[in-house]
């Protein structure tokens, strides 16, 4: 599936009352104003945190990623100097590095988090090996967060951000934060937490996730404030004209019967069935900011009843119309990867409050 933007309406990306545009393309990269400053992005999957990065005017020198189909589209994107197609673990056992990854200004980082979300496993999966596709290495995923700070004591880059589910901070995982606090301090930083919400942050999506910031301790940076509240944007301001109908009679038929109110499958089939299922099927609202795009499930347009469009997930996404994701399901990509708009945000203010 290819990045199609037919039927893409006009408004958004203009707009004075946000920042950074929802609607735009990597070609508009080229006007951006370039503040000097340096990325190395971990995990990169397929560059949304790297778009982030070079929409708020930094220059993203590499990626690290375990992946080769997302390797394969990130370098098609990113064309980057200085690019591993390995895990993590390999590339911290590496004798020698790039003198550009030795003097960076952030590293990037969302360790793969599904062991930690609310909708997953979470403590049946601790200890134990997995891969998300067929294909990819097995690797253990609730330690990777440490194996990513420890690439922090090794390039020692003045500060570090990372993304994941809010599932970490929540129940038993609370624990597992207070070992990766205790890691970054070992490792000679400061981190802060921050639980926050791509809806007051000019993406139109509802996605909450945490960030930690860490700053080099030795640099005597003060804590960093984040607040963000620009005006929601809702699903029916970026949508496409038309969806993709459902080829499966069973959703095709309880999604023709949806109500107002309903907000994903599970009410549907609750209602006409008597079945509490499908809670991860979600339905969008033209009156409501859309809800978060996940790798897979289905997300349907409660406007006509069909399945989201290729545009749907980048427009709710931030991603650029232009992006090339060659023979992968943009869902899939989408779902996986930091709204570039959301990470603008918080690099804007690193930048703004301790790199400026």
């Amino acid at each position: 599936m290819r990045n199609s933007s037919m039927n893409a309406p006009d408004a958004g990306s203009g707009s004075t009352e946000h920042r950074f545009p929802w609607r735009w393309k990597l070609s508009d990269l080229k006007k951006v104003e370039k503040n000097g400053k340096t990325v190395f992005s971990c995990f990169s999957c397929g560059g949304g945190s790297s778009m982030g990065y070079k929409l708020a005017g930094y220059e993203v020198v590499g990626n690290c990623e375990i992946d080769p189909d997302m390797e394969k589209i990130y370098v098609q994107n990113h064309h980057p100097a200085h690019t591993f197609l390995m895990d993590i673990r390999e590339f911290n056992r590496l004798q020698v590095f790039p003198d550009e990854l030795k003097n960076l200004d952030i590293l990037d980082g969302s360790p793969p988090c599904s062991v930690f979300s609310d909708a997953g496993d979470r403590e049946k999966a601790w200890g134990k090996e997995k891969s998300f596709r067929e294909g990819q290495k097995k690797q253990r995923l609730d330690d990777l967060f440490l194996h990513f700070i420890h690439t922090a004591e090794i390039l020692r880059p003045k500060v570090v951000i990372a993304e994941n589910v809010k599932g970490l901070v929540r129940g038993n995982a609370k624990g597992y934060v207070n070992e990766i606090i205790r890691a970054f301090k070992a490792a000679g930083y400061d981190v802060q937490i921050f639980l926050l919400d791509a809806r007051t942050m000019g993406v139109p999506q509802r996605r909450e996730r945490v960030f930690f910031l860490a700053r080099r301790s030795d640099l005597g940076l003060p804590k960093i404030k984040l607040h963000f509240d620009e005006p929601q944007i809702k699903f029916g301001d970026v949508r496409s004209e038309h969806g993709v109908p459902f080829k499966q009679r069973m959703m095709a038929d309880l999604v023709a019967r949806r109500k107002k109110g309903d907000t994903c499958f599970a009410d549907i089939s609750m209602r006409e069935r008597g079945k509490r299922s499908m809670f991860t099927d979600r339905l969008a609202s033209d009156d409501l900011v859309a809800p978060t795009n996940t790798a897979s499930g289905a997300l349907a347009r409660f406007a006509d009843g069909e399945k989201y469009s290729a545009h749907d997930f980048i427009a709710t996404q931030t991603f650029p119309e232009d992006y090339d994701f060659g023979d992968q399901v943009v869902q899939y990509i989408c779902g996986m990867s930091v709204p570039p708009v959301m990470m603008a945000q918080i690099a804007r203010e690193v930048y703004e409050q301790w790199l400026k």
